[in-house]
This record gives structure tokens, C-alpha cells and sequence, in this order.
């Protein structure tokens, strides 16, 4: 799915970044030109996540800082920390919280989620969020890009090293978030009970009415009783093409 962002030329070296922006330019990412690059994804995760108060949010798989970056420009009292292990990824996510003034409730660490005992400690957060790879190690063609490799696929972490280190992180009673495949949405909830995250809501997103779902919403709580609140769906253009006004609303258009 496309996005709609503001976009200029980054005075970086050999321009090889661009520093896109976002709700009129209120809020900066800096981006690789040829490499992962957030989508509309991101921003559908975290306005379905709930947030309260001071919430203490951990970004599992953090790439660009994006999901961290937006959530602590929606929710001013959130304090975020995002965990990638892509060195490069997570030096330009720093660089994003600098140029938005965030550096007080935003921190991004270089790390592996399947090393996140290492790394940080147990039950010290409220909410977990992810958008985890997609596809298995061995499913469609592999992008040439380490980058994009690591971020669209499974190889240095799988759907279920996500989940266990949601709940790791979180105590009972807390909650993690994800976006993932429409197509995969059973192993999704397979994996979210295996990983003692019961799901209690969950979205399908549709490119247009009518359409079948190419992504799911879903969050869990861990250590809860069994029941699932199915949302309305969301679709996000019109059929003249245009973003609906739902997603116009998110985009702060």
C-alpha cells in the first residue's frame, strides 16, 4: 500500500537518504533511497494500538524508528524504546529522534529480539508493539538488500521470537500489538496463544470495499480469559482511489 508523506532531499552523504515527513510535515524519518522504507502499515498499527496515560511502550523490530517516532508524537506522556538489529537502521531511527526533539521519551537500542533477556529486563513495560517480517526464510524472492531482506522476511527472526519477546517484556495483564498478513492470520492467533497472549481484538484491512483483507490488526493481552472483539473493517481508499477518511484523518490530511 502506498502513503502519503512529505518527502525532501536529505543533506546526507552522496544523498543517498531522503527525509520524509509526516502529518504536514510535523513529523521527520530519515530513510535510506534503496532501502526498507516504511509503508502505510505503520501508521494503521499504531493508531489501532490502545494507549493510556504514561505508558511505557516497547517497539520490537523498530527498523526506521517509525512506529516509535509516531507514537510518541500521538501520545505526549508515552515514553517508547525501540529494539532493532540492523546497525545502520537503528543509527538513522537516532537521527530521527534528534531532528523531532524526542530524545527524552524516545530511545532506540541495537539489539536481537530473540536476545531481548540480554538486553532488557522482564514485565518493565505496558504495551509491546511490532510489525514483524512477513514471510518465512524461504517464501517468494529474496531482495538482493540486506536491508529489506532482513526487515520482509523471517531470517533473523520469526513470528514467534516477536511474540515470546512481547511476553517476555510485559506483565500480566499487558499488551502487544501487531500488523501481519491476512493470509496468515492463523498463525498468527496460534502463535499469539502458544506465546500466552490471549487475542482479544482484531481488524481487517481491505485496500477497497468490497476487496479481500491483505492485512489483519491484532491485539493481545497476556494471561487473559478467552474473547475476541472483531472490529469493523477498514478499507483504505475510495473507489475513485483516493484515501478513505479514515486513513485521511490518521495522516493528519
Amino acid at each position: 500500500m502506498r502513503i502519503c508523506k512529505g518527502k525532501t532531499k536529505h543533506p546526507g552523504p552522496a544523498r543517498q537518504e531522503t527525509l520524509d515527513t509526516l502529518f504536514q510535515g510535523r513529523l521527520k524519518v530519515v530513510q535510506r533511497k534503496g532501502g526498507y522504507r516504511f509503508s502505510i502499515d505503520t501508521l494503521l498499527l499504531a493508531h489501532f494500538v490502545k494507549v493510556q496515560g504514561r505508558e511505557k511502550i516497547v517497539d520490537l523490530g523498530a527498523g526506521n524508528g517509525v512506529i516509535s517516532l509516531v507514537l510518541a508524537f500521538l501520545y505526549p506522556a508515552v515514553r517508547v524504546v525501540g529494539l532493532e538489529i540492523q546497525e545502520e537502521m537503528v543509527q538513522r531511527a537516532l537521527r530521527s529522534v534528534s531532528l523531532n526533539r524526542l530524545r527524552e521519551r524516545v530511545e532506540i537500542l541495537l539489539g536481537d529480539v530473540c536476545s531481548v533477556k540480554e538486553i532488557l529486563p522482564p514485565q518493565s513495560f505496558d504495551v509491546a508493539i511490532c510489525n514483524p517480517p512477513y514471510r518465512g526464510p524461504a517464501s517468494g524472492r529474496i531482495n538482493p538488500d540486506p536491508e529489506k531482506r532482513v526487515a520482509r522476511h523471517e531470517i533473523k527472526g520469526q513470528l514467534m521470537d516477536f511474540l515470546h519477546a512481547g511476553s517476555y517484556l510485559l506483565p500480566r495483564g499487558g499488551r502487544i500489538a501487531l500488523v501481519y498478513p491476512a493470509t496468515r492470520m492463523p498463525d498468527l492467533l496460534l502463535a499469539m496463544r502458544q506465546a500466552a497472549i490471549e487475542p482479544k481484538r482484531l481488524r481487517l484491512v481491505h485496500s477497497f470495499e468490497g476487496a479481500a483483507a491483505t492485512l489483519v490488526l491484532a491485539e493481545g493481552i497476556k494471561g487473559a480469559g478467552s474473547e475476541l472483539k472483531i472490529l469493523p473493517p477498514l478499507v483504505v481508499y475510495t473507489k475513485e482511489r483516493q484515501y478513505a477518511p479514515e486513513i485521511k484523518a490518521m495522516l493528519g490530511a
